[in-house]
C-alpha cells in the first residue's frame, strides 16, 4: 500500500504537511496555522483547545505555550499528544498523534522576541488557565509589567514560557469526496521510517 500512496502524495508527510499548509495560508481567512491540540493528565482525563502552529519541520510541530497552563501541566504529567489541523476552504484535515518534546531555550527566546511588545506583556501578565476575579485585576498586571519594561531595550522571554514539539508516531490526512466517500490515508513510524495505508472513510 505504502507504494502508492508514496507515488501518488510522496513518502514524507511532514513535507506534505507543509504543502498543504502552504496551501491553506492562501485560502484561509483566519488562522491556519490554527490546531486543535489535545492531551491527558496523569489520569488519562482529556482536554483539548485551539493553539497556533509555529513551525513544522523534519524534528515535527513546534507551539509555544505556559508550562502552568492546564495543557503545559498536562504535558508535563503525560507527553504524548494528537493535533487535528482542519481547513474549511479546502475541505482537508490532518491529524497527529505522538510524543511531547520540550523545545530547545534558545527557540523559545528566537520566537519570544519576535512578537509584538503587546503580547510580550501578555504573556508575563497572564497566569494561564488560573481564575480571577474581576477585568481590572488582569488589566493592573498588564500595567505592572508595561511599567516594570518601560524604556527596555528588550523584554526577556518568561522563564515559564515554553516551546513544546509534537514528535510525531502518526500522521493521517483526510480529503473530503462526494458522498461521504472521503479520501483518507495514514502514515506511520517505524524506527525511522514511514509506512503508508489507506483507510475507509
Amino acid at each position: 500500500m505504502s507504494k502508492e500512496i508514496f507515488t501518488r502524495y510522496g513518502a514524507d508527510p511532514l513535507a506534505l504537511c507543509r504543502d498543504w499548509l502552504a496551501e491553506a495560508q492562501k485560502t484561509e481567512p483566519n488562522d491556519p496555522e490554527a490546531v486543535c491540540l489535545a492531551t491527558c493528565d496523569a489520569k488519562g482525563r482529556p482536554s483539548n483547545r485551539m493553539v497556533l502552529l509555529k513551525q513544522i519541520d523534519a524534528h515535527g510541530f513546534k507551539f509555544h505555550t505556559n508550562e502552568m497552563s492546564r495543557k503545559g501541566r498536562d504535558m508535563a504529567e503525560n507527553p504524548f499528544a494528537a493535533m487535528c489541523l482542519y481547513w474549511k476552504s479546502l475541505r482537508r484535515q490532518i491529524r497527529i498523534e505522538g510524543a511531547i518534546e520540550i523545545a530547545p531555550e534558545t527557540e523559545a527566546d528566537a520566537y519570544f522576541a519576535t512578537r509584538s511588545i503587546e503580547r510580550q506583556i501578555g504573556a508575563w501578565a497572564s497566569q494561564q488557565s488560573t481564575p480571577y476575579e474581576k477585568l481590572e485585576d488582569l488589566q493592573a498586571q498588564v500595567k505592572k509589567y508595561e511599567d516594570e519594561f518601560s524604556g527596555a531595550d528588550s523584554i526577556p522571554r518568561p522563564p515559564y514560557w515554553k516551546g513544546y514539539r509534537l514528535v510525531p508516531l502518526s500522521i493521517e490526512f483526510w480529503i473530503a469526496q462526494e458522498h461521504r466517500l472521503h479520501t483518507r490515508f495514514v502514515y506511520k513510524k517505524e524506527r525511522e521510517n514511514w509506512t503508508a495505508t489507506w483507510l475507509c472513510p
